[in-house]
């Protein structure tokens, strides 16, 4: 890693080190069910908390922003490390890097080691969704085998990929990749099938409508209930 990149890792721990309150942390580590544990730091606190480091630690290459993503990641020892790592991930001075096919790998990985929705929705939303819109050709095949994934998050991200880019999305691959999954039981996946829908029925409600009316044997309730929502009130 080099001397930018570490010198960046070592001022975010440093920086959420100093901040946290215990109390709130116990209570947001039994909200989120994680085995990892809480500094205690609120989302508006943490994004104060970061602006300085990031300002004054950028990065010159794409490597090193993925390297130091990664070490953020894979050595964090508090929640707040993987949120301080998706930060440096979505921000502006990276905005490029960030539709970067080279990028992908990095971004499966935190699905695969985040394995919850907090990790997972924001990658989904907000770095696999602005890659897909950028190479649909290349991405849409992989979205494809990940919406059939034995790993459930990585089925939940497929399905939530175009879930940020309202008008942008493509309702064929939508269903595409919801088809597999309404066999899904759990709650993740019914309230991801639901939530997609939902989303793209302020686009195009009729699509929606027909959709779920097309596969209302197999659609769950929360599922149903979730993509008619803003239709049927």
């Amino acid at each position: 890693m080099s001397a930018d990149a570490a010198q960046l890792v070592a001022a975010v721990r440093a920086a959420l080190a100093d901040a946290g309150d215990p109390e709130r942390a116990a209570a947001q580590q039994k909200y989120m069910k994680s085995s990892m544990p809480y500094y205690g730091i609120s989302a508006s606190a943490l994004r104060a908390l970061l602006k300085q480091p990031l300002s004054e630690h950028r990065l010159a290459e794409v490597a090193e922003w993925q390297r130091a993503i990664r070490t953020l990641w894979d050595e964090a020892s508090h929640r707040e490390h993987w949120y301080a790592a998706l930060a440096v991930a979505r921000h502006r001075y990276y905005k490029v890097w960030r539709t970067d096919l080279k990028s992908l790998p990095l971004y499966e990985h935190l699905v695969r080691a985040g394995c919850w929705w907090d990790v997972c929705d924001e990658t989904a939303s907000h770095l696999i969704a602005p890659l897909l819109d950028a190479h649909r050709g290349t991405i849409e095949p992989v979205m494809r085998q990940w919406s059939r994934d034995p790993e459930l998050w990585i089925r939940r991200v497929a399905v939530q990929s175009q879930l940020s880019l309202k008008a942008d999305t493509d309702p064929a691959l939508l269903g595409e990749l919801i088809v597999p999954n309404l066999g899904v039981t759990t709650f993740w996946m019914r309230k991801a099938i639901g939530w997609s829908l939902r989303e793209y029925s302020k686009v195009d409600p009729e699509w929606v409508r027909d959709f779920v009316a097309e596969h209302e044997a197999r659609l769950s309730g929360l599922s149903r209930r979730e993509a008619l929502r803003l239709i049927d009130r």
